[in-house]
């Protein structure tokens, strides 16, 4: 089957269902790179859409943990994790508190979350395999998998990442990687690549941040 690789969501509900609409179930394995959460105004049903996504396609369907999941994690293992609380998490605890659903329940989802998914050819992950990390799934090192902002390791596969936001997909030759978190909570874009199992690039999708998914309405 084909891949069909989404960016940073970021609690942007009504922009990650446009996207989703592009996913053929019949030819592609749904691959969500991390940060559903935080900064945007749905992030509960942005979880929920995604809990249900994965029951119902099972394999077919992977989201992998991101560091604001991590963070969310941290914050109802051991709180207050502040550091978390002040990138978007106290407006999404807000949002549970508005909402029904089991917060609890989620987290305990959010921590079966896998780091990564790749094969011989393609690795896709939150933020890379940093050249600097001595152990890139140390899920606490700055340079780890979750978090690196740095150069990433060649490593004889195409990299696919989100994590540092920017206006448009970016990709460096150097490390064969392409970065697709483009910024869709601050009011640009969505975005999603399709792709062969063997890295080769079919189709690019990019979906216009839908002003309800915004703070501030633009």
């Amino acid at each position: 089957m084909n891949l069909f690789v989404i960016g940073d969501v970021h609690g942007c509900y009504e922009t990650f269902l446009k996207m989703i609409e592009h996913w053929d179930r019949e030819t592609e394995i749904l691959i969500q790179l991390g940060d559903l959460i935080d900064r945007g105004t749905k992030s509960p049903e942005v979880i929920k859409l995604a809990r249900k996504l994965k029951e119902q396609y099972a394999d077919q369907a992977v989201f992998l943990k991101g560091n604001h999941e991590y963070e969310m994690i941290e914050h109802m293992t051991h709180p207050p994790n502040n550091n978390w609380l002040k990138q978007g998490g106290a407006e999404t605890l807000h949002q549970y508190f508005m909402t029904d659903q089991d917060i609890e329940d989620d987290v305990k989802w959010l921590r079966r979350m896998p780091l990564f998914w790749g094969n011989d050819r393609v690795f896709i992950s939150h933020a890379g395999i940093s050249e600097l990390a001595n152990n890139p799934f140390n899920e606490t090192s700055e340079n780890g998998i979750l978090w690196n902002r740095g150069p990433l390791k060649n490593i004889q596969k195409l990299q696919i990442i989100g994590h540092t936001p920017s206006d448009s997909p970016i990709y460096n030759a150097e490390s064969n990687s392409w970065n697709i978190d483009t910024a869709a909570v601050f009011g640009n874009q969505l975005t999603g690549v399709k792709l062969k199992q063997t890295g080769e690039i079919i189709e690019w999708i990019n979906i216009q941040t839908d002003k309800n998914d915004m703070k501030e309405k633009k």
